[in-house]
């Protein structure tokens, strides 16, 4: 079944390589969407995909490479496109 799912993400996730880990966990489980710094210092991701990979993918975000540390993860529910296409690091907001 696709899902999307919007993840807002709080903590130490700026200039710690949290997009490009984001965007990496994104590629491995064939999702599509984006993944943006917010000015507030927090990260949104947006995807879509394979409900079972987006559980899991939502694992990883919650745990976050290495050096960052992960203090609040907000969720909404999306709809999803029915048209993912790739998955993407856009500009901060």
């Amino acid at each position: 079944m696709l899902v999307a799912r919007r993840f807002v993400v709080g903590g130490r996730v700026q200039g710690v390589g949290f997009r490009y880990f984001v965007a990496e966990a994104a590629a491995v489980e064939r999702l599509g969407g984006f993944v943006r710094n917010l000015a507030d210092g927090r990260v949104e991701i947006v995807v879509e995909g394979d409900g079972d990979a987006v559980t899991r993918f939502e694992w990883k975000v919650r745990s976050g490479p290495p050096a960052a540390r992960v203090d609040a993860v907000d969720v909404e529910e999306g709809t999803p496109s029915g048209r993912p296409g790739a998955f993407r690091i856009e500009p901060g907001s």
